[in-house]
């Protein structure tokens, strides 16, 4: 998360440069900047693919043979010839003119400009879904511009970013430029959180997959790593479809589908408006469903909906002038309708929709009569990169088992996440994991489950050893996530007041280093306790590896209880309230340290003030 903020910073910055040296507007320049990313991303994930190509490439003469564009395609990855090379570009002479160098028809290339363009041409060349998506209008901008943008694009944090890289950034240039075009159709970026949770519980393996409001493309994305994790290829393993009603989000699907080497067909504009075609003619066909919606749309018209079918359940609640004033039902019912007998759907939805009342709830309890309706998921504030509201993930099962098929699975995680800063909260790999193990015990799949747990002491053994500490390593050894957190804790506590000390005691010269060796380490030490504590809260309520109802977490409700609570799906009204936990945080001991921070940053102020008062007396003033 530091990465991409770093990079975004550095964004902004780029976005000015773009906005005082060119007449462009907000919307017009975003494509630009963003074909500059899509550039250097592309860039970072060819040359990781490139070198796995090369670990165990034939060779000839002493010479590893050279690597080919059907090479990537068998990797799900993007070819890019030389000349679209980041690298390539960036290492450009300043007088492009001056290197005698012809496009891809054979013409001179003259300028920076056409150079990127040329590049973008090439890439197209490659990958048919590109065809006529990248911006090509680069002449638009001095060389000295466009060489600035890509130095400031030439950066690690490009390489460290995973996930749906495009729309987050450009989300970034909604909110930052043009905050009522970001706002207009909701919030069109998944969290990376919340797609891949969507993910891991609906287990792509193969089949047809739409997303009829995808947007950038993240839940093809996180698909495809998934399906490739597995081991298979994604892209012979599944179709991925994809409706998106504005143009330019298409474009940047088709971007990012093609930078993670995925193909797929993405229907934009007036036809792949789902609240009225079904663009790819698949109700009742798809075995995977996954969507982020916009939430709370109004004044869709209702008789253009009935017309376009895809209701089973009927049309939500209609105005007087004959309008969906609400069509977050409208969505749950293509979602159903889209799945054919043994399909799965995952989508995010708005808090209220769980409760919602009127045509609504009537159209809630034909679905759960259906017996489709699988988990239900409540999620916190500030998930969100640009909203803070609260939302559900929804998830529906054709071919649930007898077992569980009268049965819906509710979690409550709205307490039960990572903040990563003021406004922004996720959930860590290991969360992810456990909240997916609750769903693997509900679904009687405990080896998943006692594999997850051997996961965790695997890990914490490793990085036990790593660390070269005896009592770590025995305490993990000893099977006991409670005593490795204590040890990890006393380890911290340690380590935190020999810093304190060491950095005291050492030179002024050569405090920030000390410093640097003790926050390193530090920093180890607290990874290995997150992942302990997560190890022991999954053990501490499903040690035994089956499910059973916890408290303020998670509830397994039969229809007839559903029923009861007047078919509300909000697990809120089903899990309880959970006793309070102590956080683990000594009290005692962090006001110690927190007063020994004031006195140390005490000291440095007298410091400076005397050294400031000695120049002053110097300067004879």
């Amino acid at each position: 998360m530091i990465n991409i903020r770093k990079l975004e910073a550095e964004l902004w910055e780029s976005a000015d440069l773009l906005r005082a040296g060119s007449k462009l507007t907000s919307n017009q320049y975003c494509m630009p900047v963003l074909g500059l990313i899509f550039l250097r991303y592309a860039f970072s994930r060819f040359k990781k693919v490139e070198a796995e190509i090369l670990k165990n490439r034939p060779s000839r003469r002493g010479r590893p043979l050279p690597v080919e564009a059907s090479d990537f395609s068998a990797k799900s990855a993007l070819f890019l010839p030389k000349e679209a090379q980041y690298e390539y570009l960036v290492n450009l002479p300043e007088n492009v003119a001056s290197a005698g160098l012809v496009n891809k028809d054979g013409h001179p290339i003259n300028s920076l400009g056409e150079a990127v363009n040329n590049a973008m041409q090439l890439i197209e060349a490659q990958s048919e879904q590109l065809t006529g998506v990248l911006p090509k209008s680069y002449t638009d901008f001095s060389d000295e511009l466009l060489a600035e943008l890509l130095r400031i694009f030439n950066n690690s944090a490009l390489d460290d970013v995973g996930g749906d890289v495009i729309g987050r950034i450009y989300e970034y240039f909604l909110s930052k430029f043009a905050p009522v075009v970001a706002s207009d159709d909701g919030v069109f970026f998944t969290p990376k959180s919340l797609v891949k949770m969507i993910v891991n519980i609906l287990e792509p393996k193969q089949g047809v997959l739409l997303d009829c409001a995808c947007g950038s493309g993240g839940m093809f994305v996180q698909s495809g790593d998934f399906v490739n994790a597995a081991g298979m290829n994604a892209n012979s393993a599944m179709t991925f479809y994809g409706q998106e009603k504005v143009e330019y989000n298409a474009q940047l699907c088709l971007m990012n589908m093609a930078v993670h080497g995925l193909t797929g067909v993405i229907k934009s504009g007036d036809e792949a408006n789902t609240f009225y075609h079904d663009a790819h003619n698949l109700t009742g066909c798809c075995d995977y469903i996954m969507a982020n919606p916009p939430f709370n749309v109004d004044k869709v018209k209702a008789e253009s909906c009935e017309s376009a079918g895809r209701l089973p359940f009927g049309l939500p609640s209609v105005n007087k002038n004959k309008e969906v004033s609400n069509a977050n039902y409208l969505w749950i019912s293509y979602f159903y309708s889209y799945l054919n007998e043994r399909g799965r759907a995952g989508f995010v939805m708005a808090s209220s929709a769980t409760d919602s009342q009127g045509k609504d709830k009537d159209i809630r309890e034909s679905l759960i009569r259906t017996g489709c309706v699988d988990v239900m998921i409540s999620v916190g504030n500030n998930f969100f990169y640009t909203k803070s509201l609260p939302c559900s993930l929804w998830f529906f099962d054709r071919a649930k088992s007898d077992a569980i098929r009268d049965k819906v699975l509710f979690i409550d995680a709205r307490n039960y996440y990572t903040v990563v800063d003021r406004t922004l909260n996720e959930w860590s790999e290991w969360q992810l994991k456990n909240l997916n193990a609750i769903v693997w015990l509900y679904r009687g799949e405990t080896e998943k489950f006692a594999a997850l747990l051997q996961e965790y002491r695997d890990y914490l053994c490793a990085q036990a050893d790593a660390a070269e500490t005896d009592k770590l390593t025995d305490a993990v050894n000893q099977d006991s996530f409670a005593d490795v957190v204590s040890a990890l804790k006393e380890k911290l506590s340690a380590l935190r007041k020999a810093a304190k000390a060491d950095v005291d005691a050492a030179g002024k010269r050569d405090k920030k280093s000390v410093q640097q060796l003790y926050d390193d380490r530090i920093a180890y030490i607290e990874n290995m306790l997150a992942a302990a504590m997560e190890g022991r809260w999954l053990y501490e309520k499903f040690g035994d590896g089956v499910y059973a109802d916890v408290l303020g977490l998670c509830k397994l409700a039969s229809v007839e209880e559903i029923e009861e609570k007047g078919w509300s799906l909000t697990p809120g009204a089903y899990v309880g309230v959970a006793p309070v936990e102590d956080d683990g945080v000594d009290f005692a001991e962090r006001m110690a340290e927190i007063h020994r921070e004031l006195l140390s940053l005490q000291a440095e102020s007298n410091d400076l003030m005397d050294t400031i008062s000695k120049n002053i007396k110097e300067l004879g003033l």
